[in-house]
């Protein structure tokens, strides 16, 4: 029996809890008919509702007597011509892209993507759609401070073998909420955790046949809806994870993917926005009378973000996160494509200016990739205030330099002083940039000391995905090994790392795992491993390196010369230069030692805020003797040697590093 329907009067767009129903609406400039359909506990489709187009192209009705929780999923109707971008069948289920809640996860299937004249009706195979109300996260004033250390975490693999998560709470939301999991994060310093993305995806076309399956999420199908796999207790397990994260100090940020959809090209599958509009959701180029899709993601489509109706959409599901979950910011997935039209990339595109404006997201927390796969899409440094951005050319430059490679004593230099070539201009600061030296694209910490080559067999593509420049070594053999001399050499290059990361200006983002020496075998792509390849080995963690981590964090916090946000400069100030780069000889760095290719041994001299702090980097597999600084009121004492077992004894005059280590000394005689 149908429900008693009515025209909504201008609706929200997806579906929204009225005194007396229900109201839908739906955005499409193309299509002909749509239809909301309603389904019962049996997933079978008990009525189908058409929806009469409105001003602005929305459509709309409103179903009395329905209620939250309802079923529902959406059918068009019009132009079936792919060549020009209409993909329209009833037959096709599609979900609401402003569903706030999916019953399942989605699940490719070949029926999905027939052409229409083969097709079946495909609602057996899509997840449906739960009508919400509407729920408001307690009004916490967003922390505008800035991050002390982003940790960036992937739910289902951080909690799948977690000692204290137990049974169904592995792999989930729910699993980050135990007392040892917030403990260990305080214990290391974390205060923004940055969740992989969590809104319901699709895994990629080439996996199901290989037997693997998508663990990074970065093919979304919702933008308002969690994903079943991580979240299956619904919207409140999220709610609860963040309110306890707050509470514990501890900022929650998501990872966000507006850039495309789990839809693909033009061969993939039909089930969301492709079948509703695919000519204003999605960006297109015309070639020889056809429109082909743009694949500036690298991925078969690209969101078309210079549409007002993609705008709404990306502005509504952000708001949507902070407003109802207390989200506290969002790293955005190849940021560069929110900023693209026909033009090419501009920081001032609309879409961005209404993130910055916007009275509820300008507070927040904002970090772009700040680079896509497109023709110019490299924008590091791009992006203006209040967005952080990844700093691609940290990682590589530290990793450069502590491989051993001529000529980058100079560049250490640059990153460790807050990377003014990327970010000093238009009043921006170091913090600007995120310092990180591994993400989850790309080795681990500990692999990155311990693979030559990417070992990606397990991918199931003959090792030729991932990125083959990672400047790594291993250490004298390649992975697993008995070598004792092997081994420890890679334990000190992961802690002169991290004491490199930790001593450097700007903001700092470490990926879950890589504080007690995570491996994921080589692998340096393994967004299709959803089993021990990346799931996180905590029976076998490192202690000793997660308290080393501890360490770097609380002198870090202590000691405001390293979180000084002004770019170091060198210049004289108050009778002191801000930094002093010394040689091994105590002497300051003159023109000719910066352009010696084999330069291995650098001092960090700083004047900073109110402290005076020497930071020495050796590189070299032996003791280097080094001279301090000549200035006779200045005594030293020991802060840090990131070697193992390493004695280092500091006198007035001179001291000897370790091979391969990072020392920070602080001056004993008060401020400066």
């Amino acid at each position: 029996m149908s429900k008693d329907t009515s025209p909504a009067s201008p609706a929200p767009l997806g579906a929204t809890v009225t005194d007396t129903g229900v109201s839908f609406g739906v955005y499409s400039e193309t299509a002909e008919k749509i239809w909301v359909c309603l389904f019962d506990d049996q997933d079978e489709e008990t009525d189908r509702i058409e929806l009469s187009r409105g001003e602005g192209n929305v459509w709309s009705t409103h179903v009395d007597g329905l209620a939250a929780n309802a079923s529902y999923g959406l059918r068009a109707d019009g132009r079936y011509d792919p060549a020009q971008g209409y993909y329209f069948d009833p037959n096709k289920l599609l979900v609401d892209p402003y569903a706030r809640r999916i019953d399942r996860t989605f699940v490719r299937s070949p029926k999905l993507r027939l052409p229409r004249a083969e097709s079946v009706d495909t609602a057996p195979l899509v997840p449906k759609a739960l009508v919400q109300d509407i729920v408001r996260a307690p009004e916490w004033k967003q922390d505008t401070d800035r991050p002390h250390l982003i940790y960036e975490l992937n739910v289902r693999p951080f909690t799948m073998r977690h000692p204290s998560v137990q049974g169904p709470l592995r792999g989930t939301v729910a699993g980050m909420t135990t007392g040892f999991v917030i403990d260990h994060l305080k214990h290391i310093g974390v205060d923004v955790v940055e969740l992989m993305p969590i809104a319901g995806w699709m895994d990629d076309g080439h996996l199901p046949p290989l037997g693997l399956t998508n663990v990074w999420g970065y093919n979304p199908i919702t933008y308002f809806a969690t994903d079943p796999r991580i979240i299956p207790r619904g919207p409140q397990s999220l709610r609860h994870m963040i309110e306890t994260y707050r509470e514990a100090g501890i900022r929650v940020v998501l990872d966000v993917v507006y850039n495309h959809t789990g839809e693909g090209d033009s061969q993939g599958p039909v089930i969301s926005m492709k079948g509703l509009d695919a000519r204003t959701y999605y960006r297109h180029v015309e070639a020889d009378g056809e429109l082909h899709l743009v694949n500036d993601s690298g991925t078969g489509n690209t969101l078309q973000c210079d549409h007002p109706a993609v705008q709404n959409l990306v502005i509504d599901s952000l708001r949507y996160w902070v407003t109802e979950f207390g989200v506290a910011g969002f790293r955005f997935d190849l940021a560069t494509v929110l900023g693209r039209s026909r033009d090419g990339f501009s920081s001032d595109a609309e879409l961005l200016e209404r993130m910055r404006t916007d009275d509820i997201l300008k507070d927040c927390l904002l970090i772009a990739e700040p680079w896509d796969p497109g023709p110019g899409g490299y924008h590091v440094g791009s992006f203006g205030e209040p967005f952080l951005e990844w700093n691609d050319r940290y990682r590589d430059e530290v990793r450069k330099f502590w491989r051993g490679e001529d000529g980058m004593i100079g560049a250490l230099a640059g990153k460790l002083a807050g990377s003014a070539d990327q970010f000093n201009h238009d009043g921006r600061k170091p913090s600007a940039g995120v310092n990180f030296l591994a993400a989850h694209d790309g080795f681990t910490l500990a692999d990155l000391v311990s693979y030559e080559n990417k070992h990606n067999e397990a991918n199931g593509e003959d090792n030729r995905d991932g990125h083959n420049a990672n400047y790594s070594w291993n250490n004298g053999a390649e992975g697993p090994t008995e070598d004792q001399a092997a081994i420890t050499a890679r334990r000190n290059d992961v802690r002169a790392l991290l004491a490199t990361l930790f001593v450097s200006h700007g903001s700092l983002m470490l990926t879950a795992g890589d504080e007690f020496g995570r491996t994921q075998g080589g692998n340096n792509n393994a967004y299709a491993q959803d089993n021990d390849i990346t799931w996180l080995d905590w029976e076998n963690a490192d202690g000793d390196l997660v308290n080393f981590v501890a360490a770097l964090s609380e002198i870090r916090r202590n000691h405001p010369a390293l979180r000084s946000d002004r770019f170091l400069t060198g210049e004289e100030k108050n009778g002191f230069k801000d930094v002093m780069w010394l040689r091994p000889d105590g002497a300051e760095m003159a023109q000719e030692d910066w352009n010696r290719p084999d330069s291995s041994v650098l001092g960090m001299f700083l004047h900073e805020e109110g402290e005076v702090l020497l930071v020495w980097f050796n590189r070299l597999r032996e003791d280097v003797e080094v001279k301090l600084p000549a200035e006779e009121s200045l005594d030293f004492e020991l802060v840090l040697v990131s070697s193992i077992d390493a004695e280092v004894i500091v006198d007035k005059q001179s001291l000897t590093l370790p091979p391969r280590s990072v020392v920070v000394l602080a001056h004993t005689n008060g401020k400066s």
